[in-house]
């Protein structure tokens, strides 16, 4: 959709309240009427990678770096329901051997997050979403691959609770991720010690969960996190292969985050690191976002 710059402009000076920029894995929400406007570019790199149980350097990859830029809007319907849309860009490459990157559009995601108990400063959040392939790309070349091209759903259980005067917050969520089963460019593969005679794969659902302490401001936030996420089903990489769309990939992860929107324009950041893992790299990643919001009641 193409806004048209003086629409954009007013919208933009007719702003007077703080903006509060939020994500699909957060308590925030959007006013009625209220949009913000992400752009983000985030940036992943690893040199070291888990082969099941075993972690391992490879020469033919040295070190992978896996880019990303994403527009993600973020869409007041009411005060307690807000739409969320993301569309990323993303590319891929390494510093050894001859393997070729990959780039391109990925997956178009939507979530809708519901708060459906607030009682104080305490409040339970549904948020449900799924994703569906935007471009023709190819899964079958992890690691090189910007996606594994599965259409997912999404059910997650989200509960807080922010003080009232300091604003510390505690949060946290867990997560069931359906997947769809995947078609890939041969006619047969092995999984799981056996031979599938099909091009059609099936990918682990996953689960995700997080625990967040932070601190949340009128015009900045902070925070500091710990992740969990895996599969619930899956195979490991085969010892000296490829990993294939089937492996169990498992992440245990920490990190910071932080924004300051000080009224309709403002930045974030987050940092996040690897500790553990399975059929994964031990990666070091970060983004960084610009914020806008428009309120188009006023």
């Amino acid at each position: 959709m193409k806004t048209p710059l003086k629409i954009l402009t007013g919208g933009l000076l007719l702003m007077s309240l703080s903006a509060k920029a939020q994500m699909p894995n957060d308590a925030i929400y959007m006013a009625k009427g209220s949009v913000c406007i992400a752009g983000m570019y985030g940036r992943s790199t690893w040199n070291e990678y888990w082969e099941g149980p075993l972690k391992r350097h490879n020469e033919n990859i040295g070190t992978l770096t896996t880019q990303n830029v994403m527009v993600m809007p973020a869409i007041g319907i009411s005060r307690r329901v807000n739409l969320l849309l993301s569309l990323p860009y993303v590319w891929t490459e390494a510093s050894a051997g001859n393997l070729m990157g990959q780039k391109g559009i990925q997956d178009l995601s939507a979530w809708v997050k519901i708060k459906t108990v607030q009682a104080g400063g305490f409040s339970l959040h549904t948020i449900l979403g799924g994703s569906l392939p935007a471009s023709n790309y190819v899964p079958d070349f992890l690691p090189m691959s910007i996606g594994l091209r599965a259409r997912t759903a999404t059910g997650r259980l989200l509960a807080s609770y922010k003080h009232p005067k300091t604003g510390i917050y505690l949060t946290a969520y867990g997560t069931y991720n359906w997947r769809s089963t995947i078609k890939v460019d041969r006619d047969a593969y092995v999984a799981n010690n056996r031979l599938y005679n099909t091009n059609e794969v099936s990918v682990p659902n996953t689960y995700d969960a997080s625990v967040k302490l932070g601190i949340l401001r009128r015009k900045w936030q902070t925070e500091i996190f710990a992740e969990r996420m895996g599969g619930l089903t899956g195979d490991d990489i085969r010892r000296n292969d490829m990993p294939f769309p089937t492996n169990n990939m498992e992440a245990t992860s920490v990190g910071w985050y932080g924004k300051v929107q000080p009224r309709h324009i403002g930045v974030n950041a987050r940092i996040g690191y690897v500790l553990d893992g399975r059929n994964v790299g031990q990666s070091t990643s970060y983004t960084v976002g610009l914020l806008y919001q428009i309120d188009f009641k006023k």
